[in-house]
């Protein structure tokens, strides 16, 4: 055997080797290659718009606890303003009733006052009666002198 003819089969059979991966392994290897490099580069851009949408979705839920705490607030404002209100109201309306009560009360001591001043003008009279007829020594008629008995009576 001859060296130079191996050289030349080995470097024939390299050749057909290389013209066959490259006519028929090579596109198919390359075809895979592009298409996980299209893959990755999909991934990515969703990778990328799932972060932007993450920050979108972010933004918004600041927003959204942002209007909520306002909200509450104002809730909480409203809440204390109608509590300042009711508690001024049942002070107005207790205080009216203090008043309408303590009238009524300063009524009812003049009324019984006036009561209390007549029963004693009466007493005052008839006890005038016994001691002005002691003092006659005869007996007077209450009926006969009752203009006299409430003369006598609305000037003690």
């Amino acid at each position: 055997m001859n060296i130079n003819l191996t050289l030349i089969v080995q470097m024939l059979v390299f050749a057909t080797l290389v013209f066959a991966v490259m006519k028929w392994v090579w596109p198919v290897i390359l075809g895979a290659m592009e298409e996980r490099e299209r893959r990755i580069a999909e991934g990515l851009a969703a990778a990328e718009k799932g972060e932007e949408a993450l920050a979108a979705a972010r933004g918004q839920a600041d927003a959204i606890i942002r209007e909520a705490r306002e909200r509450a607030g104002q809730i909480i404002d409203h809440a204390q303003h109608r509590a300042n209100d009711l508690v001024e109201q049942a002070k107005g309306t207790a205080s009216t009733e203090g008043a309408r009560l303590i009238a009524a009360a300063h009524q009812q001591i003049e009324l019984d006052t006036t009561h209390a001043r007549e029963s004693l003008r009466r007493e005052v009279a008839g006890i005038a009666v016994d001691a002005a007829a002691k003092l006659l020594g005869r007996e007077i008629d209450a009926q006969k002198h009752a203009d006299l008995l409430d003369r006598l009576a609305a000037e003690v």
